[in-house]
């Protein structure tokens, strides 16, 4: 798996009906409870698809995402269906696009926000620490270092700005008035419980999850269940456990690498993104590669 694929910019499957593209994944429907969504090589950075693709990372994306949505089925289910995604592709030309970076999933009801749990302070929220000593409205004690280890995971939900817009931190008083009071407590529970179990994991094999984002949907029974990804290096914060302390930005397992490059750049964070040189791609893609390594004992 870590030979060097070629890389996916975007898929076009004659198949299906292209529904929507994300950031990374491309949406297909299948039939009326149905999708097929496809992982492309796409990364974003400051909320802008950049113009070069990491080759294998959706393949990266979709392998963690899914060990994890295993892995964590007694919390919570996810989307997945157990249909193989070449099983609902007519067109043998569709085959080789989709292998190993695509799943059939349930069309689901997305809610419409971001879960974020945080156990270290870093990111957007040391910024609206260090400006507010909050994040979200919860309260944390003064004094706190960059990439300080949080007394307790909080729970920091954030809106779904449109490619191109920034997320924003918001409240679990603005998560209760877009979905009701208890919809918002179940899914902040079950955040919290995901990232304690997940840290756990990822702790014993040497990566400290410094903070990660879920989202979830609801099915027609009003069930609440997991969507997109799930602790993969774009939704989550990977750092060295043996080389963490607090005070800097520690070294990462997941797209911070990229962020810092782009931070030494001359760019306003606005569309179109710069191009990345090839070490940065190269590096990236390790790093991607590693993280799948060591959290699923794949190589």
């Amino acid at each position: 798996m870590t030979d060097s694929p070629t890389a996916l910019f975007e898929s076009n499957l004659r198949s299906l009906h292209l529904l929507a593209r994300g950031k990374v994944r491309d949406i297909y429907r299948v039939d009326a409870d149905r999708l097929l969504l496809v992982a492309s090589d796409r990364i974003s950075a400051f909320d802008v698809v950049l113009p070069d693709p990491i080759p294998g990372k959706g393949i990266v994306l979709t392998a963690i995402s899914n060990f994890w949505f295993e892995r964590l089925e007694e919390v919570i289910p996810s989307h997945l269906t157990p249909t193989d995604p070449v099983a609902v592709l007519a067109d043998p030309r569709d085959h080789e696009i989709v292998r190993g970076r695509a799943v059939v999933v349930d069309a689901l009801q997305p809610l419409p926000f971001e879960a974020v749990v945080r156990g270290y302070l870093i990111g957007s929220g040391w910024k609206d620490y260090c400006a507010t000593g909050r994040i979200s409205g919860v309260e944390l004690p003064g004094g706190m270092e960059l990439a300080e280890r949080l007394r307790e995971p909080i729970f920091t939900p954030s809106t779904k700005a449109a490619t191109g817009d920034h997320d924003e931190n918001i409240s679990m008083t603005d998560v209760r008035n877009l979905v009701g009071a208890e919809l918002a407590e179940q899914a902040r529970e079950t955040a919290l419980v995901l990232y304690a179990r997940a840290a756990e994991h990822a702790r014993e094999r040497g990566i400290i999850i410094a903070d990660t984002k879920f989202e979830f949907g609801i099915d027609r029974s009003g069930v609440l269940r997991l969507i997109d990804e799930i602790f993969t290096p774009d939704s989550s914060r990977f750092w060295l456990a043996d080389r963490y302390a607090p005070g800097a930005s520690p070294s990462s397992f997941d797209k911070q690498y990229v962020r810092d490059f782009l931070e030494t750049l001359d760019w306003d964070k606005r569309a179109p993104g710069p191009r990345l040189p090839a070490v940065v791609i190269d590096g990236t893609r390790r790093k991607y590669y590693e993280a799948l390594r060591r959290l699923t004992g794949r190589v």
